[in-house]
């Protein structure tokens, strides 16, 4: 069973910068594909970006030039690096992983916090 935690959100003024991380364990981390979501107060949750061996990383085009996923394989770790932050980025941040069996498991973590305000 896949376990995820997040870590690295808090609170960040606007234009400045946050690393999320998303440590993965029980699993073999270059087996899955991973992404990260968000919600917003008020507002359902939307994928942010996604990284796969197939497909490479993509992101929404609100983040696009500002946000970079990558994974570091000896860590079983993904991170978000999101730099120019704005107040629309606000949000509860979670890390997901999709493994592509018989049938497709979904995985998430429990979420972190990113708030960005002056």
């Amino acid at each position: 069973q896949l376990q995820l935690v997040e870590s690295g959100g808090g609170l960040v003024q606007p234009g400045g910068s946050l690393r999320l991380s998303c440590a993965a364990s029980g699993g073999t981390f270059e087996h899955y594909d991973f992404g990260w979501f968000r919600q917003a107060p008020g507002k359902e949750r939307e994928g942010v970006s996604c990284i796969s061996n197939s497909a490479g990383a993509t992101y929404v085009d609100s983040v696009k030039g500002r946000f970079t996923i990558s994974g570091d394989i000896a860590k079983n770790t993904l991170y978000l690096q999101m730099n120019s932050l704005k107040p629309e980025d606000t949000a509860v941040y979670y890390c997901n992983a999709r493994f592509f069996g018989a049938a497709v498991i979904t995985y998430w973590g429990q979420g972190t916090q990113v708030t960005v305000s002056s």
